[in-house]
């Protein structure tokens, strides 16, 4: 009896610790499989950037089951839009949702979008995003170390100060006005008369507290989930220039993914991109109200006149995009 027990335990003892052990390295496995991806953007969650990490994050994680999660890093809490970019490009950030006024100092060519005036209407925008000219503009991105997944939206901008209501171009001169470190915006504020002052987003505040400037422009994606009411008396609709945004990963990231993988990653961005367009429509429609209601003072403004003053600029920006892309650009049906 003694001999028959001895060697069960001889057979079980090793079949058990190899069971235990097999269950380890499976768990161990299944948690090094397990991927975090860092996304960083510069507005809050309550923002068009934060239903894009919203969506990006659902559509990834589900679609791979589980082997990638999402860390969203809102508010700008791993540095301004330049920092985001050398991130990417170093690896020390995995994805982010930008503006393409920070990208256009990478991707120069991609700049042409946010040209004054040249698009029409967010249906207008959009179709040129989804045809071939948006498409060759996002592969421009991977010669710059940035793979872009998709084009998000911020809309329209429209201008907003503390001085005074603004209805034409000679209303808007002398305003001193933040701007992005877009070099096309500067030059078409330059035409109108208005005196830009660029400057990252995370200083705006404070800068529009303390007088250092008297007004900005923004979507109206950004004035409302900003709450930029608290802090802006007059909101002019000058929709002066579109506002794309794009859907980033890094290389470093995106190149060591298997076919399918790159594919849910594709697939992660439009839905990102499609949950910003959707965030615009309804802020477009309901957002006007809420600002009014909140006490901003809202302005129609002669647009023809605007863009009319911004006119000598197009020989500028002809010659750095192409005559014929931006005729191109506002031929799209």
């Amino acid at each position: 009896m003694h001999t028959i027990v001895h060697r069960l335990k001889q057979w079980l003892v090793p079949g058990l610790l190899g069971a235990a052990f097999t269950t380890a390295a499976l768990v161990s496995t299944a948690a090094s499989a397990q991927t975090q991806i860092k996304l960083a953007y510069a507005l809050s969650q309550q923002s068009h950037y934060g239903a894009a990490g919203e969506a990006f994050a659902r559509t990834l994680e589900e679609g791979s089951g589980g082997k990638f999660t999402v860390q969203q890093f809102p508010n700008s809490a791993l540095g301004g839009e330049r920092e985001v970019i050398e991130g990417l490009q170093l690896g020390t950030i995995d994805a982010a949702v930008l503006s393409t006024g920070a990208t256009m100092n990478f991707v120069p060519s991609a700049a042409v979008f946010d040209v004054p005036f040249l698009l029409r209407d967010l249906e207008h925008a959009r179709k040129v995003l989804d045809s071939e000219i948006g498409e060759n503009m996002l592969a421009e991105f991977s010669k710059r170390g940035l793979i872009a997944l998709a084009w998000g939206e911020q809309g329209f901008r429209h201008l907003t100060n503390n001085v005074r209501e603004v209805a034409t171009p000679a209303d808007a001169a002398g305003l001193k006005i933040r701007t992005t470190e877009n070099q096309l915006h500067i030059q078409a504020f330059r035409e109108i008369g208005i005196l830009p002052t660029p400057m990252a987003w995370p200083e705006v505040t404070t800068a529009l507290q303390q007088g250092t400037i008297d007004g900005q422009e923004n979507p109206l994606s950004v004035i409302v989930s900003a709450k930029l009411s608290q802090l802006q008396k007059y909101l002019s609709l000058t929709g002066h220039v579109y506002a794309p945004a794009v859907i980033i990963v890094s290389p470093s990231v995106y190149e060591g993914l298997s076919d399918e993988d790159k594919a849910l990653f594709q697939q992660a961005g439009k839905a990102a991109g499609q949950a910003m367009r959707a965030y615009v429509s309804e802020v477009e429609a309901s957002g006007l109200e809420q600002l009014k209601q909140e006490g901003m003072i809202v302005t129609e403004v002669d647009r023809a006149a605007f863009a009319k003053a911004v006119e000598p600029a197009y020989a500028d920006y002809n010659k750095r995009f192409g005559a014929d892309l931006i005729e191109k650009i506002r031929s799209t049906q």
